[in-house]
C-alpha cells in the first residue's frame, strides 16, 4: 500500500470532494459516502447540487469557508491541474486523484506547492485496507 496515501487519510480530517455526484449509484458519491461513514468531514463541491451527504455544497473549492487537509478529485484528468491549482490556492495540505485519475501536470502543481499526491488509487479502499477511521 502507497504509504503516502495511508499519511494523508492518517493525518486528515476535512476532505473537499471535487465532483461528488448526486447518484448514489457511481463510486462519485459511493466513496466520499464512506469517508463519511468512517468519521471524515466530507465537503461536497459540485456546480448542480445544494445538499449532499447532508452537508452544503459549494460551487468551488475557495468558496469553501472552512481550512481543507485533502481535496479529493473525481472529475476527468484533464481538469486535475486546473483543481490542484485551487488546491494550492486554499492552503489544502494533499491532492487525491481518484482511480483512474491521473495527470503529470497536477502532479507539478501539487509537489512544487509542498502538498502530499497521491493520483490513480480509490481513497475508501486505501482506508478500509489500512483500517483508518476519524
Amino acid at each position: 500500500m502507497d504509504d503516502t496515501a495511508v499519511a494523508i487519510l492518517t493525518e486528515s480530517k476535512t476532505i473537499a470532494v471535487v465532483g461528488l455526484s448526486r447518484d448514489p449509484a457511481k463510486s462519485a458519491h459511493s466513496v466520499p459516502a464512506a469517508m463519511q461513514g468512517a468519521g471524515f468531514r466530507v465537503i461536497p463541491v459540485n456546480p448542480t447540487a445544494d445538499t449532499l451527504l447532508g452537508e452544503t455544497v459549494y460551487r468551488s473549492l475557495e468558496d469553501i469557508p472552512e481550512p481543507v487537509d485533502v481535496v479529493n478529485v473525481f472529475r476527468p484528468s484533464p481538469e486535475a491541474a486546473g483543481i490542484a491549482r485551487q488546491a494550492v490556492r486554499i492552503g489544502a495540505k494533499a491532492l487525491w486523484l481518484q482511480q483512474g485519475i491521473a495527470s503529470s501536470e497536477a502532479r507539478a502543481i501539487a509537489e512544487e506547492a509542498g502538498l502530499a499526491y497521491v493520483e490513480d488509487q480509490c481513497m475508501a479502499v486505501v482506508r478500509a485496507l489500512s483500517g483508518i477511521r476519524k
